[in-house]
């Protein structure tokens, strides 16, 4: 039998992406890397991982009368049986940078400096601006879904409330029970809406920040001096007064490379006094600020605390389904 040092080093790294990834799991540090929506899809990646390394190990191994060399002379590309070279060395380089990188470095958490190069009050801004026009194409769409009905002479508007069972229209396109369990219907949030402006005290949860934030960028007036509950990290922006920060997170769609920045523009006195980074829990009152020509929710904290950085630091949005 012939042993094969490139097939079994392709193994091996095979193996060690199947077991980095089984460890991102099991320490959760996997979370600081994708959105949880897909923890099954990278699980699945081990699954293919480990049947690719089962089945390269039968390569490691060959018979001592075989040539792969002699078999592969009528073509260019190799199967790993030539001897190294070193376009080969800077392949196996790139492909082993990863791994290396991944066991002996630590996920890191994304912080004010990345805050910083992504613009975090332009990506508030944008964002108020956004939500100002689902807003109106809401109440549009609302709108044109109402139209004026012409009620016949012999029917009465009891009638038309408790129409016949079989006169009723039935949906042609039901809804997909498989639709992602972060998407919700217009009329749920909706829904969502009103039962947040019945609260005294608004909490933005993790599970329902981008829903809270959004609902409350739609009725800033609704909002005014309502009472909130929230904690994020110290961002200090250029431009920004003395006593004013972001108290942002970052929000992932996909992985940690979309990661953009959330948050609410905060005023506080001893706000000179705090570093950058510094994560709060905060309770204070909304206020409505114009920046840039925005108007944005801002919170006067009334009472805060500094706290641990969050043991799952990120937070993911939130689809409305359009129908």
């Amino acid at each position: 039998m012939r042993f094969h040092m490139q097939q079994a080093f392709r193994a091996i790294i095979l193996l060690l992406f199947a077991i980095y990834i089984i460890k991102l799991h099991y320490t959760g540090d996997i979370l600081k890397l994708i959105n949880p929506k897909y923890d099954v899809i990278s699980q699945l990646g081990v699954i293919i991982l480990l049947v690719l390394f089962v089945a390269q190990l039968q390569r490691v191994w060959s018979a001592k009368s075989e040539d792969h060399d002699d078999d592969h002379a009528d073509h260019n590309h190799d199967h790993g049986y030539s001897s190294m070279n070193i376009k080969k060395l800077v392949s196996y380089s790139i492909v082993v940078f990863p791994l290396l990188t991944g066991f002996l470095l630590p996920p890191s958490t994304l912080n004010a400096s990345i805050a910083e190069k992504k613009g975090a009050m332009m990506s508030i801004t944008n964002s108020a601006l956004n939500n100002k026009k689902e807003e109106e194409e809401l109440a549009a769409e609302v709108e044109s879904s109402q139209p004026e009905i012409n009620l016949p002479d012999d029917q009465t508007q009891g009638e038309l409330e408790n129409p016949p069972e079989n006169d009723l229209l039935s949906d042609d396109n039901p809804p997909d029970p498989n639709l992602d369990s972060n998407t919700y219907s217009q009329e749920e949030f909706r829904q969502m809406a009103q039962d947040l402006e019945k609260q005294s005290t608004v909490h933005m949860d993790d599970s329902v920040y981008t829903l809270n934030m959004d609902i409350i960028s739609m009725n800033l007036e609704k909002y005014e001096g309502k009472e909130i509950v929230l904690n994020g990290f110290v961002y200090k922006e250029e431009g920004l007064k003395d006593n004013q920060f972001v108290l942002a997170r970052f929000i992932i769609t996909h992985c940690v490379a979309d990661a953009g920045v959330t948050g609410f523009l905060s005023e506080l006195d001893e706000a000179v006094d705090l570093q950058e980074d510094t994560w709060l829990e905060a309770k204070g009152t909304i206020a409505i600020q114009e920046y840039n020509g925005v108007d944005l929710p801002m919170i006067k904290i009334t009472e805060w605390k500094k706290i641990e950085e969050l043991e799952q630091p990120y937070i993911y949005p939130h689809g409305i389904m359009i129908r």
